[in-house]
């Protein structure tokens, strides 16, 4: 599992024209599913992200978490974080998993952010959608399940 963290004052997304979900000062993350990814690396993942220290304290130092901040979270189903661009110019995605596999997958992990009493707005998994943000700092990290 991948999850792309930026640190962003809002973030929005809209889907047909229509606004789906937003958050105010918080993280836009957008993630991926893997063929191997399971519930267990899931609830990991939420852990690790919950946890992250990555919002600056009075020294702006960064040491102050999502839940210091009062932050939310926008969470956007992002295939795309496993292409493969090792050979020619058009990215393979055989790295990601397919839909009935990713899809129960990103829901689980929006619930598991939820459950450490986060407030998680979503896209559709699958939708063509337009994501707009202003990162903030600008911070962006990649978490990588398989570096753990």
């Amino acid at each position: 599992m991948r999850v792309l963290i930026q640190r962003v004052a809002h973030a929005s997304v809209t889907i047909e024209g229509q606004l789906h979900g937003s958050c105010g000062n918080g993280y836009l993350l957008l993630v991926g599913v893997t063929h191997d990814d399971t519930e267990e690396i899931v609830e990991k993942m939420a852990k690790k992200v919950q946890e992250l220290r990555i919002f600056e304290d009075e020294n702006q130092k960064m040491n102050r978490s999502i839940h210091d901040v009062n932050g939310s979270i926008l969470s956007i189903s992002q295939f795309t974080l496993y292409a493969d661009t090792k050979k020619g110019r058009r990215p393979s995605f055989t790295n990601a998993a397919k839909p009935d596999l990713a899809s129960p997958l990103y829901d689980y992990f929006n619930e598991c952010l939820r459950s450490y009493d986060l407030r998680v707005e979503t896209g559709i998994f699958g939708a063509d959608m337009k994501v707009e943000l202003l990162n903030d700092g600008p911070v962006t990290i990649l978490l990588d399940s398989k570096e753990w």
